[in-house]
């Protein structure tokens, strides 16, 4: 469940003006190396600080406005926001009516666990706000469904998008070409996961099942199979769910049978998939499921 703080009751270190009372942050359950929030501000949101973090996210509504490595930049609707560790900024509102943003607080070791042998350095993107398409496909996929803690590989799959799309944004990044597939381990990776809907799999499982590092088989994965480990678990999930219904069973049977954690979290990912909810689908298919 998300944890909401709301800044007229409980303020914050990082902010020394009065909160508006409208202002509010809501953080979601968090991994190791990994948190995600929420947060609205209508003036004064941060006084300067830094985290030893990356912080990556994208403003949701209205403009964020902070001063960073020297100048003023400015973050509208759909942009993502790269403030890289130990880099001193602040942030407010840069136009009326406030700014609401999703944001990723990601350990540098993680992104450097992620990039293996690719890359000596740890990458600097210099435009700390960007369109970029690789950068705002990652940063989404990180931030969507907040309600929830992610699941292992689903951090991994987070991570991993994140490094690579930073090393594509670091125009000075140097990086190893070439991948080279154990089609064997990613075999073996795949028939874990067909055995594990409904139990989950652990990264630490996963590695053990194919002697690959989760970052390493991330890639080799998606280079055999079009898609990460983590969201080929969710669809072979979702193959189960479908069967489920149309045998009869009801949502919320065919969610928890099938390894979701509820019908909520069923919904979300089969809309995301099949571009329409599961109720409407039983209906259409002539199976009403309650």
């Amino acid at each position: 469940m998300v944890d909401t703080v709301n800044e007229a009751e409980r303020p914050r270190l990082e902010r020394s003006c009065g909160p508006c009372a409208h202002d509010w942050i809501k953080v979601a359950p968090s991994r190791p190396g990994l948190e995600r929030i929420e947060a609205r501000f209508e003036g004064h949101a941060f006084d300067p600080h830094r985290h030893d973090t990356y912080a990556i996210g994208i403003t949701m509504s209205g403009v964020q406005t902070f001063d960073y490595r020297g100048q003023v930049r400015n973050s509208l609707p759909g942009e993502v926001m790269i403030l890289h560790p130990d880099e001193v900024h602040n942030g407010r509102a840069g136009a009326d009516g406030g700014f609401r943003y999703r944001m990723l607080y990601v350990e540098p070791h993680l992104i450097r666990a992620a990039l293996g042998p690719r890359q000596s350095a740890l990458p600097f993107a210099r435009d700390p706000v960007t369109g970029d398409e690789h950068l705002v496909s990652a940063v989404r996929s990180g931030l969507t469904d907040l309600e929830r803690p992610c699941e292992d590989l689903e951090r991994d799959q987070i991570v991993t998008e994140l490094a690579d799309a930073l090393c594509s944004a670091d125009t000075s990044a140097a990086m190893v070409s070439g991948l080279r597939v154990d089609m064997p381990a990613v075999e073996r990776a795949r028939e874990f996961l067909d055995a594990s809907l409904e139990s989950g799999a652990s990264s630490e499982e996963l590695e053990e099942a194919s002697s690959l590092d989760r970052y390493a088989l991330a890639r080799q994965f998606r280079f055999c199979y079009g898609t990460s480990p983590y969201r080929y678990l969710v669809m072979r999930r979702l193959d189960r769910a479908r069967a489920r219904i149309r045998a009869g069973a009801s949502l919320c049977d065919a969610a928890t049978d099938s390894g979701f954690a509820d019908q909520s979290h069923m919904t979300r990912h089969f809309k995301k998939a099949y571009g329409l909810p599961p109720g409407r689908w039983a209906a259409m298919c002539g199976r009403p499921a309650s």
